[in-house]
């Protein structure tokens, strides 16, 4: 979800940018993201249906400026394969990046109804505004 709304407000307010989304296990490698998480975001106008799921990789941290972790656990599984300062500096939780919430880990929907999924679209939705606010926009 966090992939889909960042290309997705980026791309509306012409700004290009790369984004990729992983995981840190390959528990659903190849997988669709889940088909609540798909509907949730295109009553927003967004379609995910495209991505598939793939593992983290160390080269992450050479293609990307920003690598930004859901939860705890997988910021501390992210940086315990960062090898360099310059590595563990791009590593943040996402919705550290939030001015609207105190919130830092995002919660996940799986074992909720449609609410949990429309909670975490807004969650991630204040930090992708937030983040391009500070980081790539005038």
């Amino acid at each position: 979800m966090a992939e889909g709304i960042l290309r997705d407000t980026a791309r509306s307010r012409g700004l290009q940018i790369e984004t990729d989304s992983c995981g840190t296990s390959s528990w659903h490698l190849g997988h669709t993201a889940d088909p609540r998480a798909i509907v949730n975001m295109k009553t927003h106008g967004i379609d995910i249906s495209d991505l598939r799921s793939r593992p983290f990789d160390v080269t992450d941290f050479t293609s990307f400026d920003h690598i930004f972790v859901m939860d705890r656990q997988n910021l501390a599984d992210v940086l315990a394969l960062a090898q360099t300062q310059e590595a563990r500096s791009k590593v943040k939780l996402f919705l550290d990046e939030s001015e609207a919430t105190k919130v830092k880990e995002v919660p996940d929907p799986y074992y909720g109804g449609d609410e949990g999924f429309e909670n975490v679209f807004n969650l991630l939705n204040d930090a992708t505004e937030s983040f391009l606010k500070r980081h790539l926009t005038n």
